[in-house]
């Protein structure tokens, strides 16, 4: 781990509603696995627990009411996910990253494997966000 200083803190909360003005009206907004992407807002879109996270600043596009995907969003369930994958896979797709181990039989539900592609995910929403940079994640911790 490399010594440094904050540079900026980003909160971005994902299930919210607020108070917003869009085309001229005051509306209430909800964003359900969503982030505000306001012209220069910052954002932390993480894809699974495998994958890079990728800091991001909004485009504000209003078509999205300046909103963007807050993650890779699930292709599996979390049922279909415990049915469909084994703690093996867990642990062969987590190959490499400091994980809570002893916890995977519990942890199965949100194994890469059940989320879609975070590029693709990006790629989709090139028009409400920029990535700024990526990091890869070298440590997960699912608290329960």
């Amino acid at each position: 781990v490399r010594q440094g200083s904050e540079v900026r803190r980003i909160n971005c909360h994902h299930n919210y509603s607020a108070r917003e003005h869009h085309d001229g009206r005051e509306l209430w907004i909800t964003r359900k696995g969503a982030i505000r992407a306001g012209r220069g807002d910052y954002g932390v879109i993480p894809g699974s627990m495998g994958n890079d996270i990728h800091i991001v600043r909004g485009l504000g596009n209003p078509a999205s009411y300046e909103s963007c995907a807050h993650g890779a969003g699930r292709s599996h369930s979390r049922r279909q996910a415990k049915k469909r994958f084994t703690v093996e896979q867990l642990r062969e797709q987590m190959e490499g990253k400091a994980w809570n181990r002893d916890r995977a039989g519990a942890l199965l539900d949100e194994i890469p494997g059940a989320y879609k592609d975070l590029t693709r995910v990006m790629a989709d929403q090139a028009d409400l966000v920029e990535v700024k940079t990526s990091m890869h994640e070298i440590l997960n911790y699912k608290g329960s």
